[in-house]
Order: C-alpha cells, then structure tokens, then sequence
C-alpha cells in the first residue's frame, strides 16, 4: 500500500440496528424490529471487546440509527472510533431514485454531523450497491474514501464513475476519480456465514469455528502476500455479537495481533495514508 511494511487492519462495523429491517427489508414486525435492537447488545459487547484490546475500529452508521439510540452510537463516539456513512435508513443505492439517494445521503450526513461534529470522511453503501449517482454524490459531499466495491482484496484503489457496462460490447472502465476505495468481500462479512433470511439460497448460521479458521487463513495470506496492504473485516452488531461470535472474533484479533508488523487502524487512517502515498492524478 505503501512504503510502510506490516499490514493494516480494519475491523469496521455496520451498525445498522432497525434501519437494515425497516428500510432494506421492508419489514416492520414486532418480530424483525426486534433483532435490530439486538445489534444494541452486540454494539456494547463489541466495544468492551475493542476497549480491553485498545483496537480502534470504523463503525457504519446510519442516521436512523443515529436518530433512534443516540447513547448507543455517543458510546461508539466516546471509544474513540471512526464513524462512517451508512446512507439514512439503510437505502440500497439500486433500489431508490436518484432523488432518493441524494436525499438519503445529506439526512446521513447531517446525522453524523450532530453526533460527531464534524462530517463523515468515509462511505460504505447498504447492500454494497451503487448506483450511477452514487460516486457523483460522493464526490459533491466531499468524501474521502468508499468501501463498498470488489475489484481488489487487499490493496486500496482509485474509485471511478461512469464505467460502460454493456452485453453488447466490452466493458468500458471510466475515468478514476479522487475517492480511494478500501475493498470488501462476501468472504470477510459475517453475514453470509451468521445471517439467517429464510431464503432458500440464505441460510447461515455457520459456526464460529469454521469462520475463524476462513478469516485467519485470508489475514495469513494477506499477511505473507501483501506488505503494507490492508485487511478488511466487515461486521454487524446484531450479527457477530452473539456470544459464541465475539468469542470467535476476540481469538482471532489474538491470532492477528501476535504477528509482526501487524496495525489496527480505522478505514480513515489507511485511506488518508494510502492517498499520500498515491498521488491523485486524472
């Protein structure tokens, strides 16, 4: 990633509590509400965990999460983490208007804004979806970084907009644009593994054991194969914050933090440090 050896890691969060139910699931049942509030649980055990390994970490939050459990999300402020932009009620990016997403994206700020006094640096979009608006509206919003896109695993990129996306020709990329892109994985989320949707093709639900043993062997990779890159995990409060989870993941930081040359930092840090040491150029 740069001159700097060892490999960065970013433990990042969406703390998306009811919005992900209300907005992204169209569900609003005593029932699905409910597992929402549990993310409240899950947000004080992962933050415990964090205090007693002096780890900061970057936490996604919505402005409806924001808006309906400010102590929560004053608790993630008060650790000394990284807050992220998440959109206002979780709104996947392909599924709303482009008046939609605009709108979403200025309550989210604004959100923010109130809770941290200062705007979001970072942007990581509800289903990992964009839109063809969406980076226009990063870039007007004065963002830093995304983290929301695949085309690489371990090593920051350039974002760019309007690539040429067709069948009937090759696929044309668009010009890079001064956003970096900190790149995620279905591999490194925990939802697929722990997630349970009552779809036939998502049932998850794994145990712990066999994710640990997938995301230690992709950190070793990227520990062995990628000087100064970057690690990426993506989590949900109501998600690995089951006890057995956060077990799990508490094992896993250990793995982690005994290798050498080996930083825990927030998603704004490495994005600040990748861009220094990549000039931006059209």
């Amino acid at each position: 990633m740069s001159n700097v050896d060892g490999l960065s890691v970013c433990l990042s969060f969406d703390f998306d509590a009811v919005s992900l139910w209300i907005g992204s699931m169209r569900q609003q049942s005593p029932s699905a509400v409910s597992r929402g509030e549990y993310g409240l649980v899950g947000a004080r055990r992962i933050l415990d965990l964090l205090a007693r390994h002096s780890i900061p970490a970057t936490f996604f939050i919505p402005g409806h999460t924001i808006d309906s459990f400010p102590d929560a999300c004053r608790a993630v402020v008060d650790g000394g983490h990284e807050v992220g932009h998440h959109n206002y009620c979780h709104e996947n990016p392909g599924a709303v208007t482009a008046e939609e997403e605009r709108i979403a994206v200025e309550r989210g700020i604004a959100s923010i804004t109130r809770l941290t006094g200062t705007g979001p640096e970072g942007f990581r979009s509800p289903a990992w979806d964009h839109s063809e608006a969406t980076v226009g509206l990063l870039l007007a919003n004065g963002f830093s970084y995304d983290s929301s896109l695949m085309a690489a695993d371990f090593e920051p990129y350039w974002a760019r907009q309007d690539d040429v996306v067709s069948a009937e020709g090759p696929f044309v990329p668009g010009p890079r644009v001064p956003i970096v892109e900190l790149p995620v994985d279905w591999a490194l989320d925990d939802w697929p593994y722990f997630g349970l949707n009552w779809q036939r093709h998502h049932v998850g639900l794994r145990s712990p054991s066999d994710v640990y043993e997938t995301w230690s062997a992709e950190f070793d990779y990227a520990l062995a194969n990628h000087p100064g890159g970057v690690f990426t995990l993506t989590m949900h409060p109501q998600i690995i914050g089951r006890g057995s989870r956060v077990m799990m993941l508490e094992r896993l930081i250990e793995h982690m933090s005994a290798a050498p040359g080996v930083r825990f930092e927030t998603m704004g840090a490495v994005a600040r440090r990748w861009r220094e040491a990549h000039p931006f150029e059209a």
